[in-house]
């Protein structure tokens, strides 16, 4: 009796260590054959300003063999709305989770706690209230800089002569921290060139007639700090509304090039979106190696195009991601 219960004792640890085992061989086999899975999470993903995004991600996914979620998602998300997204993505088996944080209070407290669980990959900066960091790896253009070289055009394009002239700001995504840093740059680079900001708008006019930018008065120059306030302005200027006033913005959309194409645009901005996506999505590999040394933020490129410019080869380039 007591040899029988011993031969079932070894029988069932050598099962056990059997499963471990294959256990550990499938999870080898995954990281070998490059299986991770991504998911990312952005706010109205499937909208064109997102298209290079997604390319990049789709570029980086078939170099490193991983494999890659988008989740479709509303055109605004609160912070537990972003939570829910994220935390289903991860009961779903998620590897790591590229997001593109939505402003809100204790939002860096929150991916952090899920980070601890569940890397996670920021595809745009955040600042919380206290100034601190989410320390957590971010990739993204320095927008103070885009901000900067958007104020630096406008100045060039008046030979730096703006006294008293009007400025009108629209920035539909102000409450997001990177809106934000490029309104600084703006603002802090015309400081002291004498012109004057006459209005700012971060609310959409949408389709109502009578919506917030059509009530605004007459400016000189309208700078819009994301795709959607320098796409709404391009086509309120196109429709005849503006008042003529000069368009500088920072966007990354063909409907945005189309508008700098057609001479309603001043001077874009754009910011490597592609690369965004592509860094983002290798960030969240390498953050699932043994090896992986984390870096505190990678910076992208951004570009600036004029309508003189727009199909020269490097913007060719670039206008080819915006359409895939």
């Amino acid at each position: 009796m007591k040899n029988g219960k011993k031969l079932f004792i070894l029988i069932e640890a050598a099962l056990g260590a059997m499963v471990l085992v294959v256990a550990l061989l499938m999870l080898m086999e995954k990281r070998d054959n490059g299986l991770e899975k991504i998911a990312v999470v952005i706010p109205n993903a499937e909208d064109n300003q997102w298209a290079a995004f997604r390319y990049g991600l789709e570029m980086a996914a078939e170099d490193h063999g991983a494999e890659v979620f988008v989740v479709s998602t509303g055109t605004v998300l609160t912070v537990e709305e972003e939570r829910e997204l994220i935390e289903a993505e991860i009961r779903n088996g998620a590897d790591a989770v590229i997001v593109k944080p939505v402003p809100g209070i204790l939002v860096g407290e929150m991916l952090r706690e899920m980070n601890v669980r569940t890397p996670i990959i920021l595809a745009d900066t955040l600042e919380e209230e206290d100034g601190a960091a989410a320390r957590l790896p971010v990739v993204g253009p320095d927008n103070y800089e885009m901000g900067r070289a958007l104020a630096e055009e406008v100045a060039a394009d008046y030979g730096g002569e703006l006294e008293g002239k009007t400025i009108g700001i629209l920035s539909w995504t102000g409450r997001f921290h990177s809106s934000a840093e490029r309104e600084r740059g703006f603002r802090e680079t015309l400081q002291a060139s004498g012109a004057v900001i006459r209005w700012t708008l971060r609310s959409p006019a949408g389709e109502d007639e009578e919506g917030p930018l059509r009530e605004q008065p007459a400016v000189d120059i309208v700078a819009a700090f994301d795709d959607d306030s320098l796409t709404e302005a391009g086509e309120y200027s196109a429709a005849g509304g503006l008042y003529e006033a000069g368009i500088y913005g920072i966007g990354h959309s063909t409907e945005a090039a189309y508008y700098l194409d057609t001479g309603v645009i001043e001077c874009l901005v754009v910011p490597d979106e592609f690369n965004v996506g592509y860094q983002s999505l290798t960030e969240a590999v390498n953050v699932l190696s043994a090896h992986y040394n984390a870096a505190a933020e990678k910076a992208v490129d951004y570009t600036v195009i004029r309508r003189d410019t727009l199909f020269t080869e490097d913007n060719q380039e670039i206008l080819f991601r915006m359409s895939q």
